[in-house]
């Protein structure tokens, strides 16, 4: 045991440059760095938003939409995603957008349920999916702006700022019928 013990902390011979018997220096290094997470950055209306790629399904073209009657402003439709009925929300409604321009894609997001909540697959209107960034939390400001409920903070990316949407408070602030 003692054997293992020590080859896991001794390097066995020549390796990056280290010889036989030296120990890693890097090795607390390592455990103090910051884990980073990615996120899928997209665009909605003029602002940028972005999501964690673990609540990230997939993102698809603009889908056929079928309109419901009588729906909130920001719901605009559900769309048939391989046999599950998703709704779509637009979360960038309030700017308007014109008649004859629709976003591009759709970004499908899952919402873990909870003892309240059934699993929840969601619909976010995209006019632009800019990419995916890995961000450590040094690059994440806990601040959002007041006016954006659904939002948990900001991401610096490309010298630029993208919101960061909290999908339980998208839930809440826009309430999506679960069909």
């Amino acid at each position: 045991m003692a054997d293992i013990l020590q080859s896991r902390t001794l390097l066995p011979g020549p390796v990056y440059g280290l010889e036989a018997g030296e120990f890693l220096e890097n090795e607390a290094s390592v455990e103090e760095s910051r884990p980073e997470r990615q996120y899928c950055v997209f665009r909605a209306g003029r602002e940028r938003f972005s999501l964690s790629v673990l609540e990230v399904e997939e993102v698809v073209d603009w889908p056929m939409v079928t309109r419901i009657p009588l729906a909130p402003a920001f719901l605009m439709g559900v769309f048939n995603l391989r046999g599950t009925i998703v709704p779509l929300m637009d979360i960038a409604f309030t700017e308007g957008r014109r008649p004859g321009l629709l976003p591009k894609h759709v970004v499908v997001a899952a919402l873990k349920g909870d003892a309240q909540r059934d699993d929840l697959r969601v619909g976010i209107a995209a006019d632009e999916v800019i990419g995916t960034f890995s961000a450590s939390e040094d690059t994440l400001l806990d601040h959002a702006p007041h006016d954006v409920p659904h939002c948990r903070g900001m991401l610096r990316h490309e010298d630029r700022l993208a919101l960061v949407v909290d999908l339980r408070r998208l839930t809440d602030v826009f309430p999506v019928p679960v069909i």
